[in-house]
Protein backbone atom coordinates (compact mmCIF):
# COMPACT_ATOMS: atom_id res chain seq x y z
CA UNK A 1 0.00 0.00 0.00
CA UNK A 2 1.12 3.54 -0.77
CA UNK A 3 -0.21 5.50 2.19
CA UNK A 4 -1.68 8.77 0.93
CA UNK A 5 -2.85 11.54 3.22
CA UNK A 6 -3.47 15.27 3.06
CA UNK A 7 -1.19 17.31 5.33
CA UNK A 8 -2.26 20.84 4.33
CA UNK A 9 -5.58 21.99 2.91
CA UNK A 10 -6.26 25.50 1.62
CA UNK A 11 -9.57 26.87 0.33
CA UNK A 12 -10.16 30.18 -1.40
CA UNK A 13 -13.68 31.44 -2.20
CA UNK A 14 -15.09 27.91 -2.09
CA UNK A 15 -18.77 27.75 -1.10
CA UNK A 16 -19.10 29.48 2.30
CA UNK A 17 -15.35 29.94 2.79
CA UNK A 18 -13.59 33.14 1.79
CA UNK A 19 -10.43 31.40 2.98
CA UNK A 20 -9.65 28.41 5.17
CA UNK A 21 -6.57 26.42 6.07
CA UNK A 22 -6.16 23.10 7.85
CA UNK A 23 -2.88 21.55 8.97
CA UNK A 24 -3.28 17.78 9.18
CA UNK A 25 -1.13 14.91 10.40
CA UNK A 26 -2.52 12.05 8.31
CA UNK A 27 -4.86 10.65 10.96
CA UNK A 28 -8.65 10.60 10.51
CA UNK A 29 -10.33 13.99 10.78
CA UNK A 30 -13.71 14.76 12.31
CA UNK A 31 -15.62 17.99 11.79
CA UNK A 32 -18.44 18.87 14.19
CA UNK A 33 -20.82 21.79 14.08
CA UNK A 34 -24.40 22.88 13.47
CA UNK A 35 -26.18 22.34 10.18
CA UNK A 36 -25.18 24.96 7.65
CA UNK A 37 -21.83 25.69 9.31
CA UNK A 38 -19.81 24.46 6.31
CA UNK A 39 -18.79 20.91 7.28
CA UNK A 40 -19.95 19.33 4.03
CA UNK A 41 -18.42 22.21 2.08
CA UNK A 42 -15.01 21.12 3.37
CA UNK A 43 -15.63 17.54 2.30
CA UNK A 44 -16.81 18.74 -1.09
CA UNK A 45 -13.63 20.77 -1.50
CA UNK A 46 -11.57 17.63 -0.87
CA UNK A 47 -13.74 15.72 -3.35
CA UNK A 48 -12.67 18.12 -6.12
CA UNK A 49 -9.13 16.77 -5.78
CA UNK A 50 -10.09 14.03 -8.20
CA UNK A 51 -11.62 14.42 -11.68
CA UNK A 52 -15.35 14.96 -11.79
CA UNK A 53 -18.03 17.12 -10.20
CA UNK A 54 -17.41 16.35 -6.55
CA UNK A 55 -19.57 14.58 -3.99
CA UNK A 56 -22.56 16.86 -4.61
CA UNK A 57 -22.33 16.61 -8.40
CA UNK A 58 -21.94 20.38 -8.63
CA UNK A 59 -20.81 22.43 -11.62
CA UNK A 60 -17.68 24.56 -11.42
CA UNK A 61 -19.80 27.70 -11.26
CA UNK A 62 -21.92 26.45 -8.37
CA UNK A 63 -19.08 26.03 -5.89
CA UNK A 64 -17.61 29.52 -6.22
CA UNK A 65 -18.47 31.73 -3.22
CA UNK A 66 -21.27 34.20 -3.80
CA UNK A 67 -22.17 37.15 -1.66
CA UNK A 68 -25.77 38.41 -1.47
CA UNK A 69 -26.65 40.04 -4.77
CA UNK A 70 -23.90 38.27 -6.73
CA UNK A 71 -25.33 36.26 -9.60
CA UNK A 72 -22.10 34.44 -10.49
CA UNK A 73 -19.84 32.47 -8.22
CA UNK A 74 -16.33 33.81 -7.75
CA UNK A 75 -13.13 32.21 -8.96
CA UNK A 76 -12.18 29.53 -6.45
CA UNK A 77 -9.28 27.28 -5.56
CA UNK A 78 -8.56 24.18 -3.52
CA UNK A 79 -4.95 23.25 -2.92
CA UNK A 80 -3.35 20.55 -0.80
CA UNK A 81 -0.09 18.98 0.15
CA UNK A 82 -0.29 15.20 -0.21
CA UNK A 83 2.07 12.92 1.67
CA UNK A 84 2.81 9.55 0.10
CA UNK A 85 5.46 7.62 1.99
CA UNK A 86 8.41 9.96 2.47
CA UNK A 87 7.39 12.21 -0.43
CA UNK A 88 5.16 15.26 -0.48
CA UNK A 89 3.36 16.67 -3.49
CA UNK A 90 1.43 19.90 -4.06
CA UNK A 91 -1.87 19.62 -5.94
CA UNK A 92 -4.37 22.33 -6.77
CA UNK A 93 -7.56 22.82 -8.72
CA UNK A 94 -10.12 25.55 -9.29
CA UNK A 95 -11.23 28.16 -11.79
CA UNK A 96 -9.41 31.40 -12.52
CA UNK A 97 -12.51 33.42 -13.45
CA UNK A 98 -15.95 33.56 -11.92
CA UNK A 99 -18.79 31.63 -13.53
CA UNK A 100 -18.56 28.43 -15.53
CA UNK A 101 -14.90 28.78 -16.48
CA UNK A 102 -12.62 25.96 -17.50
CA UNK A 103 -11.21 23.92 -14.67
CA UNK A 104 -7.55 24.45 -13.91
CA UNK A 105 -5.35 21.75 -12.36
CA UNK A 106 -1.77 22.13 -11.16
CA UNK A 107 0.69 19.49 -10.01
CA UNK A 108 3.73 20.95 -8.26
CA UNK A 109 2.69 24.34 -9.61
CA UNK A 110 2.67 23.20 -13.24
CA UNK A 111 -0.51 23.03 -15.37
CA UNK A 112 -1.84 19.50 -15.82
CA UNK A 113 -4.95 17.78 -17.21
CA UNK A 114 -7.62 16.86 -14.61
CA UNK A 115 -6.89 13.17 -15.12
CA UNK A 116 -3.49 13.62 -13.46
CA UNK A 117 -5.22 14.11 -10.11
CA UNK A 118 -6.31 10.46 -10.06
CA UNK A 119 -2.66 9.39 -10.15
CA UNK A 120 -2.10 10.88 -6.71
CA UNK A 121 -5.44 10.91 -4.87
CA UNK A 122 -8.24 8.36 -4.80
CA UNK A 123 -11.45 8.69 -2.83
CA UNK A 124 -14.47 6.74 -1.70
CA UNK A 125 -17.37 8.63 -0.16
CA UNK A 126 -20.75 8.24 1.46
CA UNK A 127 -23.24 11.09 1.82
CA UNK A 128 -26.79 11.52 3.19
CA UNK A 129 -28.02 11.69 -0.41
CA UNK A 130 -27.19 7.98 -0.69
CA UNK A 131 -29.41 7.01 2.25
CA UNK A 132 -32.23 6.26 -0.19
CA UNK A 133 -29.99 4.39 -2.61
CA UNK A 134 -32.09 1.22 -2.54
CA UNK A 135 -35.37 3.09 -2.77
CA UNK A 136 -34.49 5.33 -5.73
CA UNK A 137 -34.27 4.43 -9.39
CA UNK A 138 -31.50 2.40 -11.00
CA UNK A 139 -29.63 5.52 -12.17
CA UNK A 140 -28.62 6.43 -8.61
CA UNK A 141 -27.29 2.93 -7.94
CA UNK A 142 -25.32 2.97 -11.19
CA UNK A 143 -23.72 6.27 -10.23
CA UNK A 144 -22.88 4.94 -6.77
CA UNK A 145 -21.34 1.78 -8.18
CA UNK A 146 -19.47 3.64 -10.92
CA UNK A 147 -17.91 5.80 -8.20
CA UNK A 148 -16.61 2.62 -6.53
CA UNK A 149 -15.30 1.41 -9.90
CA UNK A 150 -13.63 4.75 -10.56
CA UNK A 151 -11.79 4.62 -7.22
CA UNK A 152 -10.11 1.40 -8.40
CA UNK A 153 -9.86 2.19 -12.12
CA UNK A 154 -9.70 5.96 -12.79
CA UNK A 155 -9.92 5.40 -16.56
CA UNK A 156 -13.49 4.16 -16.02
CA UNK A 157 -14.66 7.76 -15.70
CA UNK A 158 -13.28 8.53 -19.18
CA UNK A 159 -15.14 5.56 -20.66
CA UNK A 160 -18.39 6.60 -18.97
CA UNK A 161 -18.02 10.19 -20.21
CA UNK A 162 -17.24 9.00 -23.73
CA UNK A 163 -20.22 6.66 -23.73
CA UNK A 164 -22.63 9.34 -22.51
CA UNK A 165 -21.33 11.92 -25.00
CA UNK A 166 -21.61 9.56 -27.98
CA UNK A 167 -25.04 8.37 -26.82
CA UNK A 168 -26.29 11.97 -26.84
CA UNK A 169 -24.87 12.50 -30.36
CA UNK A 170 -26.63 9.36 -31.59
CA UNK A 171 -29.95 10.43 -30.05
CA UNK A 172 -29.70 13.85 -31.71
CA UNK A 173 -29.31 12.16 -35.08
CA UNK A 174 -32.21 9.81 -34.43
CA UNK A 175 -34.60 12.47 -33.19
CA UNK A 176 -33.53 15.58 -35.14
CA UNK A 177 -31.89 14.02 -38.20
CA UNK A 178 -30.43 13.54 -40.60
CA UNK A 179 -30.37 9.87 -39.59
CA UNK A 180 -27.49 9.03 -41.91
CA UNK A 181 -26.85 5.28 -41.69
CA UNK A 182 -23.08 5.50 -42.12
CA UNK A 183 -22.81 8.18 -39.45
CA UNK A 184 -24.96 6.15 -37.09
CA UNK A 185 -22.85 3.06 -37.75
CA UNK A 186 -19.72 4.98 -36.74
CA UNK A 187 -21.33 6.37 -33.59
CA UNK A 188 -22.67 2.96 -32.59
CA UNK A 189 -19.24 1.41 -33.05
CA UNK A 190 -17.75 4.00 -30.67
CA UNK A 191 -20.65 3.54 -28.29
CA UNK A 192 -20.18 -0.22 -28.26
CA UNK A 193 -16.44 0.04 -27.57
CA UNK A 194 -16.89 2.44 -24.65
CA UNK A 195 -19.86 0.44 -23.39
CA UNK A 196 -17.95 -2.81 -23.22
CA UNK A 197 -15.05 -1.12 -21.44
CA UNK A 198 -17.59 0.15 -18.89
CA UNK A 199 -19.22 -3.25 -18.52
CA UNK A 200 -15.91 -5.04 -18.05
CA UNK A 201 -14.72 -2.57 -15.39
CA UNK A 202 -18.00 -2.96 -13.52
CA UNK A 203 -17.77 -6.75 -13.71
CA UNK A 204 -14.20 -6.70 -12.37
CA UNK A 205 -15.17 -4.46 -9.47
CA UNK A 206 -18.22 -6.59 -8.69
CA UNK A 207 -16.09 -9.73 -8.52
CA UNK A 208 -13.42 -8.05 -6.40
CA UNK A 209 -15.96 -6.51 -4.02
CA UNK A 210 -17.85 -9.77 -3.63
CA UNK A 211 -14.62 -11.56 -2.80
CA UNK A 212 -13.64 -8.85 -0.30
CA UNK A 213 -17.03 -8.95 1.42
CA UNK A 214 -16.74 -12.73 1.65
CA UNK A 215 -13.51 -12.42 3.64
CA UNK A 216 -14.79 -9.84 6.09
CA UNK A 217 -16.35 -12.41 8.42
CA UNK A 218 -18.43 -11.43 11.43
CA UNK A 219 -18.73 -7.67 11.67
CA UNK A 220 -21.42 -5.35 12.94
CA UNK A 221 -22.10 -4.44 9.32
CA UNK A 222 -24.32 -6.91 7.43
CA UNK A 223 -22.85 -8.87 4.56
CA UNK A 224 -24.22 -8.22 1.11
CA UNK A 225 -24.65 -10.40 -1.96
CA UNK A 226 -24.08 -8.29 -5.07
CA UNK A 227 -25.08 -8.67 -8.68
CA UNK A 228 -25.36 -6.50 -11.78
CA UNK A 229 -28.55 -6.94 -13.76
CA UNK A 230 -27.32 -5.65 -17.13
CA UNK A 231 -26.82 -8.19 -19.93
CA UNK A 232 -23.54 -6.58 -20.95
CA UNK A 233 -22.04 -6.71 -17.45
CA UNK A 234 -23.25 -10.30 -17.12
CA UNK A 235 -21.49 -11.32 -20.33
CA UNK A 236 -18.33 -9.53 -19.23
CA UNK A 237 -18.47 -11.30 -15.88
CA UNK A 238 -18.87 -14.65 -17.62
CA UNK A 239 -15.70 -14.05 -19.58
CA UNK A 240 -17.27 -13.54 -23.01
CA UNK A 241 -14.67 -12.16 -25.40
CA UNK A 242 -14.49 -8.35 -25.70
CA UNK A 243 -14.95 -8.38 -29.47
CA UNK A 244 -17.98 -10.66 -29.16
CA UNK A 245 -19.72 -8.38 -26.64
CA UNK A 246 -18.77 -5.31 -28.68
CA UNK A 247 -20.27 -6.79 -31.84
CA UNK A 248 -23.46 -7.82 -30.07
CA UNK A 249 -23.89 -4.36 -28.56
CA UNK A 250 -23.26 -2.59 -31.87
CA UNK A 251 -25.83 -4.83 -33.59
CA UNK A 252 -28.35 -4.29 -30.78
CA UNK A 253 -27.95 -0.53 -31.11
CA UNK A 254 -28.30 -0.68 -34.87
CA UNK A 255 -31.46 -2.75 -34.60
CA UNK A 256 -33.00 -0.40 -32.03
CA UNK A 257 -32.80 2.86 -33.97
CA UNK A 258 -36.50 3.15 -34.77
CA UNK A 259 -37.53 2.17 -31.24
CA UNK A 260 -35.03 4.53 -29.63
CA UNK A 261 -36.12 7.42 -31.86
CA UNK A 262 -39.75 6.86 -30.85
CA UNK A 263 -38.84 6.62 -27.16
CA UNK A 264 -36.49 9.60 -27.25
CA UNK A 265 -33.81 7.63 -25.41
CA UNK A 266 -31.56 4.62 -25.90
CA UNK A 267 -33.26 1.51 -24.53
CA UNK A 268 -30.35 -0.87 -24.66
CA UNK A 269 -26.79 -0.66 -23.37
CA UNK A 270 -24.84 -0.61 -20.09
CA UNK A 271 -26.56 2.64 -19.09
CA UNK A 272 -29.68 0.55 -18.40
CA UNK A 273 -28.27 -1.91 -15.87
CA UNK A 274 -28.76 -1.93 -12.12
CA UNK A 275 -26.91 -2.93 -8.96
CA UNK A 276 -28.80 -5.52 -6.91
CA UNK A 277 -27.90 -5.93 -3.22
CA UNK A 278 -29.24 -8.66 -0.94
CA UNK A 279 -28.87 -8.77 2.85
CA UNK A 280 -27.21 -12.19 3.18
CA UNK A 281 -28.32 -13.13 6.69
CA UNK A 282 -31.95 -12.21 6.06
CA UNK A 283 -31.89 -13.24 2.40
CA UNK A 284 -33.88 -10.13 1.54
CA UNK A 285 -33.31 -7.41 -1.07
CA UNK A 286 -31.79 -4.30 0.46
CA UNK A 287 -34.85 -2.25 -0.48
CA UNK A 288 -36.95 -4.39 1.88
CA UNK A 289 -34.62 -3.89 4.85
CA UNK A 290 -34.91 -1.25 7.56
CA UNK A 291 -33.37 2.18 7.08
CA UNK A 292 -30.59 1.33 9.54
CA UNK A 293 -29.83 -1.95 7.77
CA UNK A 294 -29.71 -0.21 4.40
CA UNK A 295 -27.26 2.36 5.75
CA UNK A 296 -25.08 -0.41 7.21
CA UNK A 297 -25.15 -2.34 3.92
CA UNK A 298 -24.01 0.70 1.95
CA UNK A 299 -21.30 1.46 4.47
CA UNK A 300 -20.06 -2.12 4.28
CA UNK A 301 -19.70 -1.78 0.49
CA UNK A 302 -17.71 1.43 0.92
CA UNK A 303 -15.47 -0.10 3.60
CA UNK A 304 -14.93 -3.24 1.54
CA UNK A 305 -13.81 -1.19 -1.44
CA UNK A 306 -11.57 0.94 0.77
CA UNK A 307 -10.04 -2.19 2.33
CA UNK A 308 -9.15 -3.79 -0.98
CA UNK A 309 -7.77 -0.54 -2.39
CA UNK A 310 -5.71 -0.03 0.77
CA UNK A 311 -3.75 -3.16 -0.20
CA UNK A 312 -3.18 -2.06 -3.78
CA UNK A 313 -0.06 -0.47 -5.21
CA UNK A 314 -1.97 2.70 -6.12
CA UNK A 315 -2.45 5.48 -3.55
CA UNK A 316 -4.65 4.37 -0.67
CA UNK A 317 -8.09 5.99 -0.82
CA UNK A 318 -9.23 8.89 1.31
CA UNK A 319 -12.66 8.29 2.88
CA UNK A 320 -15.24 11.08 2.93
CA UNK A 321 -18.09 10.13 5.29
CA UNK A 322 -20.67 12.89 5.59
CA UNK A 323 -23.08 12.60 8.56
CA UNK A 324 -22.50 8.85 8.77
CA UNK A 325 -21.79 8.48 12.50
CA UNK A 326 -25.15 9.92 13.58
CA UNK A 327 -27.01 7.14 11.76
CA UNK A 328 -25.09 4.30 13.44
CA UNK A 329 -25.70 2.81 16.85
CA UNK A 330 -22.81 2.88 19.33
CA UNK A 331 -21.60 -0.62 18.38
CA UNK A 332 -21.45 0.07 14.68
CA UNK A 333 -19.96 3.52 15.23
CA UNK A 334 -17.13 1.99 17.28
CA UNK A 335 -16.61 -0.67 14.62
CA UNK A 336 -16.39 2.00 11.92
CA UNK A 337 -13.74 3.93 13.85
CA UNK A 338 -11.76 0.75 14.55
CA UNK A 339 -11.83 -0.29 10.90
CA UNK A 340 -10.68 3.11 9.64
CA UNK A 341 -7.76 2.99 12.07
CA UNK A 342 -6.91 -0.64 11.20
CA UNK A 343 -6.85 0.17 7.48
CA UNK A 344 -4.51 3.10 8.12
CA UNK A 345 -6.64 5.41 6.00
CA UNK A 346 -7.24 9.10 6.31
CA UNK A 347 -10.96 9.70 6.67
CA UNK A 348 -12.97 12.89 6.95
CA UNK A 349 -16.15 12.52 9.02
CA UNK A 350 -18.80 15.10 9.82
CA UNK A 351 -21.48 15.34 12.49
CA UNK A 352 -23.49 17.89 14.42
CA UNK A 353 -22.36 16.69 17.87
CA UNK A 354 -18.75 16.31 19.01
CA UNK A 355 -19.85 13.46 21.30
CA UNK A 356 -20.37 11.29 18.23
CA UNK A 357 -16.60 11.18 17.87
CA UNK A 358 -15.66 10.39 21.47
CA UNK A 359 -14.56 6.95 20.28
CA UNK A 360 -11.85 8.60 18.19
CA UNK A 361 -10.23 10.36 21.14
CA UNK A 362 -6.46 10.22 20.70
CA UNK A 363 -6.84 8.56 17.31
CA UNK A 364 -7.98 11.49 15.16
CA UNK A 365 -7.86 15.23 14.71
CA UNK A 366 -11.03 17.12 15.50
CA UNK A 367 -12.27 20.55 14.47
CA UNK A 368 -15.28 22.54 15.57
CA UNK A 369 -16.92 24.26 12.60
CA UNK A 370 -19.15 27.32 12.97
CA UNK A 371 -19.78 30.67 11.36
CA UNK A 372 -16.55 32.06 12.81
CA UNK A 373 -14.39 29.39 11.20
CA UNK A 374 -12.51 26.24 12.21
CA UNK A 375 -11.14 25.57 15.69
CA UNK A 376 -8.99 22.55 16.56
CA UNK A 377 -10.41 20.51 19.46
Amino acid sequence: MTAAALTRLFLTDFRSYAAAELTLDGRPVWLAGPNGAGKTNLLEAVSFLIPGRGLRGSSLAEVGRRMPGEAVGRAWAVSVTVRAGDDELRLGTGVEQGGASRRVVRVEGEPAPPGRLAEHVRQVWLTPAQDRLFLEGAAERRRFFDRLVFAAEPQHAVHVQTYEKVMRERMRLLTDGPADAAWLDALEARLAEAGVLMAEARARTLAALSAEIGTRGERPFPQARLSLTGDWERMAGEGVDFAEIEGRLARALGGARERDAAAGRALTGPHRGDLAVVHVEKDRPAGECSTGEQKALILNLVLAQAARLARAEAPAPILLLDEVAAHLDARRRAALFDEIEALGLQAFLTGTDQMLFDGLAGRAQGFAVDASGLVAC
